[in-house]
């Protein structure tokens, strides 16, 4: 059994490319063979996992647009079981380029389609907007994970989101389903925190996930490293916080 899960908000710095990576080196850690796919045009988890951005060769871009096999594309990181399709710059341009394409929302779906029994689970990494990239990502997964920031505002541009996952489920992909929502950034110290948590928690019940991901410090150096943070401190709070939320994760879809 493979499952897709895309991790999006169109909300910039709310923890999504921090969470595909995290999640996808716990999933790895445990076992679970594990494919990173890079749908944001800055390549941050092509970078934080080791990959230079500016010497790959083919990317998911290449893969969309010119129909190249995402085998060919797919590069191993320093982690067992942890694979990435890496991004490249040039997936800015694909949207305008794929505009005049047939069947432009499911050129990822088509592309994966390929590969996707070759692992447990494919984590998409999703652009924060709502164009044609992440709309490819949605229509390509199995569930969507929503990382949501304990800050202010935490709650805003998130019935966009939700509105644009219904859109898809009517017209693209009715399999999507919700896999749950992700609090990130989380400060015990901050009444603010566990006000948004209490917010979010009364508004979405159960569809939020009981592991909370906490600022810390092992969480933002990781990257500058190429490895996630399980590599980087697997002690970390941060480490652990990504580890509990793969059980949760592979418990609720009967991987356990």
């Amino acid at each position: 059994m493979s499952k897709t899960i895309a991790i999006a908000n169109q909300k910039g710095g709310v923890g999504k490319t921090t969470t595909a990576m995290n999640l996808a080196a716990s999933l790895a850690a445990l076992e679970h063979k594990t494919l990173v796919v890079d749908a944001d045009p800055q390549a941050n988890s092509t970078s934080g996992l080791g990959i230079n951005p500016k010497e790959v060769e083919n990317s998911i871009y290449e893969c969309m647009v010119d129909g190249v096999p995402a085998s060919e594309a797919i590069v191993e990181t320093d982690i067992d079981y942890l694979h990435i399709l890496p991004s490249h710059i040039n997936l800015v341009g694909a949207e305008v380029e794929m505009v005049s394409i047939e069947q432009r929302e499911d050129k990822m779906k088509i592309a994966l389609d390929e590969i996707r029994d070759q692992y447990d689970f494919i984590i998409i990494d999703c652009s924060p907007s709502l164009g044609l990239i992440t709309i490819n990502s949605l229509t390509a997964s199995d569930s969507v994970l929503i990382p949501v920031q304990c800050e202010y505002f935490a709650l805003e541009g998130l019935g966009k989101l939700l509105n644009t996952i219904k859109i898809i489920q009517k017209r693209l992909n009715p399999a999507l389903e919700i896999e749950g929502i992700l609090l990130t950034m989380y400060d015990v110290r901050l009444r603010l925190s566990n006000q948004v948590v209490d917010e979010v928690r009364t508004h979405f019940k159960r569809m939020v996930f009981d592991t909370i991901i906490p600022r810390n410090i092992k969480l933002s150096e990781s990257p500058g490293f190429g490895i996630p943070a399980i590599a980087h401190d697997a002690e970390s709070k941060g480490a652990v916080s990504y580890l509990n939320l793969a059980k949760e994760i592979l418990e609720k879809n009967g991987f356990t």
